[in-house]
């Protein structure tokens, strides 16, 4: 999983609201090693902001699973769902529950899936 955290994403002054450490801290807690948890800088989907990518695992990438990217996830509720179908499996393993669906955003340009170290 990757959480962008950068001009937009984890802006205290955009979104005043919101624990940007606490969702990362969050995620981490609720998704133990094997998962990882990755900061990363801007992934340009600032209008979207916070954005999370779940990856898929290697073999439900390999059986052709493709990262879901999620945006707006500004509340404990949304964190705790994504962690959740995580720890069922994610992309490819497991159905995208249908509140998900709602935070499910399209990057707006090829973006390098960094998970393999690949493109896309």
């Amino acid at each position: 999983m990757t959480v962008c955290r950068d001009c937009c994403c984890g802006d205290e002054g955009k979104h005043p609201a919101v624990d940007h450490d606490g969702q990362v801290r969050r995620l981490r807690e609720a998704l133990p090693a094997p998962h990882r948890v990755r900061v990363s800088t801007c992934l340009d989907l600032c209008a979207q902001s916070n954005v999370v990518v779940v990856h898929p695992t290697r073999a439900a990438r390999r059986a052709g699973s493709r990262p879901v990217w999620f945006g707006l996830v500004l509340g404990d509720e949304v964190v705790d769902d994504i962690a959740g179908w995580v720890r069922l499996g994610g992309p490819g393993v497991t159905p995208l529950p249908a509140l998900l669906e709602l935070s499910v955003v399209t990057p707006g340009r090829a973006v390098p899936d960094r998970s393999t170290g690949s493109g896309p």
